[in-house]
């Protein structure tokens, strides 16, 4: 296990903890009138974790087997050159979403109005967690990438499943330091929570750029590494 391979889960982790589910609807359940139930946001929290741990799971050992069969055609330089190019294009689209458009910010400011509004049961934000991280599987582009790295690091099915599991706690850590935070120190935070509200909802068009960049980077980056490219 490489200390590359950390920092680049780590990096990876840390661009799915800006997303949808992992920050926007917290930080818009942070600022719910009323008393913070902390149980319930860590009910929330904890079932985007397992959900997204259960899909790696089923990602990597499916990838692993799939390795297995192709009798490690994915280490072939052919292939890495093609991850290469996925990786440098990927950072060349995100300059397309570089934020100066006008933010589409109706399916946002819906997401916030369906947090903040309504019954908020445990059960009812378990449905949400899940919502939110069905909704994201199609753009989870980091999450993608982190799996990939795992499949192709030619490691045992125990350091895969713990990396798993280490991402996934990584990706919440900062919507859980919002809620110690908000708890131990409300008429501190709250002030900046508003803010970071108001900076999503405003940036949140150019959020996707900044997903495709770091991805594409830390993908082009493993390839060129493989290839010898860096030496």
């Amino acid at each position: 296990m490489s200390v590359g391979l950390l920092f680049s889960l780590a990096g990876l982790a840390l661009v799915d903890s800006t997303s949808i589910g992992t920050l926007f609807i917290p930080v818009w359940l942070l600022l719910a009138p009323g008393t913070v139930n902390a149980r319930r946001i860590l009910v929330y929290l904890g079932t985007i974790a397992v959900f997204y741990f259960a899909v790696g799971l089923l990602l990597a050992v499916g990838g692993s087997r799939l390795a297995e069969v192709l009798g490690g055609a994915i280490d072939n330089r052919p292939v890495l050159w093609a991850q290469l190019v996925l990786g440098i294009g990927l950072f060349a689209l995100s300059f397309r979403y570089d934020g100066k458009r006008r933010p589409r910010g109706g399916g946002v400011l819906r997401w916030r109005d369906r947090v903040t509004a309504g019954d908020s049961s445990a059960r009812w934000l378990v449905g949400l967690a899940l919502l939110a991280a069905l909704a994201e599987v199609a753009t989870m582009l980091p999450y993608l990438g982190a799996v990939g790295l795992l499949t192709t690091s030619e490691l045992g099915v125990a350091e895969i499943v713990g990396l798993l599991a280490g991402y996934c706690l990584v990706m919440v850590l900062p919507a859980a330091l919002l809620l110690g935070a908000r708890m131990a120190w409300p008429s501190l935070v709250e002030p900046v929570l508003v803010r970071l509200n108001a900076w999503i909802v405003r940036h949140s068009g150019g959020m996707l750029g900044w997903i495709l960049g770091i991805a594409g980077f830390l993908l082009a980056r493993d390839a060129a590494i493989r290839l010898g490219l860096l030496d």
